[in-house]
């Protein structure tokens, strides 16, 4: 009976393929001026960044930063070493010189570390894999809990806003499942106004999970497939405006759009029905979605897409591959109160911070994260 109350439907009737079907190549200027070495690297001696995976803008003084452990330098170290593994050439996603520790950290806009959350450095004690895939706060949550999407694990931590307390974990670690209570390599959450969490699940299930304020399995939709409302991963996701909700899937390299069917309607698990899939990205990972704008981090090469909502190109442009400044993917990104982007990269390793130029036309400068109660 109560499974039959929150099944969830999918709707292909309204299917289209838009703009994305073209090849989007660059079109302009990079807006953003990159702040060189603007993180201050706090790792011991014999060790620097990881693979930073996930961040969240919470004020001027408290950006909370994942990254998936840090990495051994070799000895000796070689001269072209500065301050990141990436000016060495390497690439630590396959966890070259992966060391967990100091996953958890908290910087100001300065680049300064304020706070390091080692204590919790022990949930990914010999983990043989990738580790911690995002960080996400809910915007509407009065405590400010942090959630992080352990990927390798399986399951999702919440910590307390100030990381002395894990409050909860979600699914069962170290097991996959498709089942209610399990995830299967989860990689993203985004929040409903109604307290309802969209879990992007993930690279072995390829499917968004429902969730309610407690955290209690009401419904999914999607599995694995190519047709229209399937995925290959659901590698992020994000709410937009009109009760939309945007699913990047990375394999497919394409994004979804789906229509939360039932919005506002109280005591109803939320219904979702398919609407468009958007194609062209190279291979997407990080969404942000504003109130007239939607942003992709792609790589193949490094860049960001902008579209319209109805999924039209409007702009790209390319992130550097050399140099102080270089990036090899931008996996995770957000914007301060200021119009300031920061990204972390995933293979390069280490978070920048790109400040806006002062002659960047402003349509093309990425916007926050639409949030209805605070937007509309």
């Amino acid at each position: 009976m109560r499974q039959a109350l929150y099944s969830l439907v999918i709707t292909v009737s309204m299917w289209s393929c838009s703009a994305f079907s073209q090849t989007l190549q660059p079109t302009g200027p990079m807006p953003y001026d990159i702040v060189e070495s603007w993180a201050k690297n706090f790792a011991d001696p014999g060790y620097t960044w990881g693979g930073n995976s996930g961040i969240h803008i919470e004020s001027d003084d408290r950006i909370l930063i994942v990254q998936r452990g840090e990495t051994e330098l070799p000895n000796p170290v070689p001269p072209e070493y500065t301050n990141f593994p990436g000016s060495m050439g390497w690439n630590v996603i396959q966890g070259r010189g992966r060391t967990w520790q100091n996953l958890l950290y908290v910087m100001n806009s300065q680049g300064e570390v304020q706070e390091v959350w080692n204590q919790w450095d022990h949930l990914w004690k010999g983990t043989d894999g990738p580790g911690p895939h995002r960080l996400r706060v809910s915007p509407y949550d009065p405590e400010r809990r942090v959630w992080v999407i352990e990927e390798t694990g399986h399951v999702i931590y919440i910590f307390s806003q100030d990381g002395q307390q894990l409050i909860r974990m979600l699914g069962e670690k170290n097991v996959s499942g498709s089942d209610r209570t399990r995830f299967g390599k989860p990689q993203d959450v985004t929040f409903l106004p109604d307290g309802h969490v969209l879990v992007a699940d993930g690279l072995e299930n390829a499917r968004v999970v429902i969730l309610d304020s407690d955290g209690q399995y009401v419904g999914e939709f999607g599995s694995r497939g190519e047709a229209p409302g399937q995925f290959l991963s659901v590698h992020g996701i994000a709410l937009g405006p009109d009760n939309k909700v945007y699913v990047v899937d990375r394999d497919a390299m394409n994004i979804q759009v789906f229509q939360h069917a039932n919005a506002g309607r109280r005591g109803e698990a939320p219904r979702f029905e398919f609407v468009e899939r958007w194609l062209g990205p190279n291979f997407p990972l990080d969404i942000i979605v504003s109130q007239d704008y939607v942003w992709v981090t792609d790589i193949r090469p490094p860049k960001i897409l902008q579209f319209d909502h109805q999924g039209n190109h409007v702009y790209t442009w390319l992130l550097p591959g050399e140099g102080p400044t270089a990036w090899l993917e931008m996996h995770s990104f957000a914007v301060d109160r200021h119009g300031n982007l920061y990204g972390t990269d995933n293979q390069y390793a280490r978070p920048q911070k790109l400040v806006p130029r002062p002659d960047a036309d402003p349509r093309h400068l990425i916007k926050p994260q639409y949030v209805p109660a605070l937007m509309e």
